[in-house]
């Protein structure tokens, strides 16, 4: 699997960077195929406590995975999209699966 990161306003240090990669190889186990990730790092200055948004988009063979979410820190943001592409992709291997 590729990974490209891209964060918006701002640059990502390294230990966020190692942070996103480790969560994304993780998904590896439950899907085989992912082809492609795609990472974009947010800062959104609306005065909102949960201001750092991760959008992660996974290319698996015959679909797009997306997942936002956003949270306090990019790490605890990344911490939930890893959740909810874990149970997309494990949904999208049982749908593929039943044809």
């Amino acid at each position: 699997m590729t990974t490209r990161i891209e964060s918006i306003h701002f640059t990502a240090d390294q230990k966020l960077i190692d942070h996103i990669q480790k969560k994304l190889e993780k998904l590896d186990q439950f899907h085989d195929r992912i082809i492609d990730a795609h990472v974009i790092l947010k800062l959104e200055n609306s005065g909102q406590v949960k201001d750092k948004i991760v959008e992660v988009k996974l290319d698996v063979p015959g679909d797009l995975i997306v997942a936002t979410e956003s949270n306090k820190t990019f790490e605890s943001a990344m911490d939930q999209v890893a959740d909810v592409l874990k149970r997309l992709l494990i949904k999208h291997k049982e749908r593929v699966r039943s044809y």
